[in-house]
């Protein structure tokens, strides 16, 4: 077993602790990128908070015994600071996903411009894996993710399974029980030459 995995793992539960803790206040604000308290860590979004939730609930497993309960206590803490706030936490969803999906455009496009298959696409895909954070959420009742951004979801999967190459996991092994291939196709493999060239 990968320790390096394992390690990462750990550290996603303390950024999930420290996000949790201050989300009733971000949720009560207009700011989309909150600075954390502790500076070492990024910066709070709902896309960062929901990927990294998908992630830990699934891989709890691995964990020891304290960090199952330390994740089990900022789950809840979650729930609470959403509480009422369902207005709330939908405006600034449907806002991230929107900023998510021009930020995965964006790296899409200059994809197109490149000859050579990125070095950086591991950490580049966190974007598109935080887009999938997000959407899962807003499809969940009372929630509502709108039909504009399905759509360019659509349409941006699309321009990447033209180039894409399967291939391996290309995220820690430890973490591919909580990716499924058939939903999550994006990790295993990466883009290489257009299928137009």
């Amino acid at each position: 077993m990968d320790a390096n995995g394992i390690e990462k793992l750990k550290k996603d539960l303390d950024i999930l602790a420290a996000m949790a803790a201050e989300m009733d206040d971000y949720l009560r604000s207009d700011v989309q990128f909150w600075p954390l308290q502790n500076g070492n860590m990024p910066r709070l979004t709902l896309g960062g908070y929901l990927m990294r939730q998908h992630r830990l609930a699934a891989l709890a497993h691995l964990l020891p015994e304290a960090d199952k309960s330390r994740l089990i206590t900022t789950m809840e803490t979650f729930r609470e600071a959403l509480g009422e706030k369902i207005v709330r936490f939908e405006t600034k969803a449907q806002e991230e996903l929107d900023m998510r999906l021009r930020q995965w455009e964006g790296f899409l496009r200059n994809l197109g411009r490149e000859d050579s298959i990125p070095a950086y696409y591991a950490t580049s895909v966190e974007t598109r894996a935080m887009i999938a954070a997000l959407r899962s959420q807003l499809q969940i009742a009372p929630y509502r993710l709108s039909e504009r951004a399905a759509e360019r979801i659509n349409l941006l999967d699309r321009q990447l399974r033209n180039r894409f190459q399967s291939g391996d996991f290309i995220w820690p092994e430890e973490w591919r029980p909580a990716y499924a291939q058939d939903r999550y196709w994006w990790l295993y493999g990466r883009p290489g030459q257009s299928s137009t060239h």
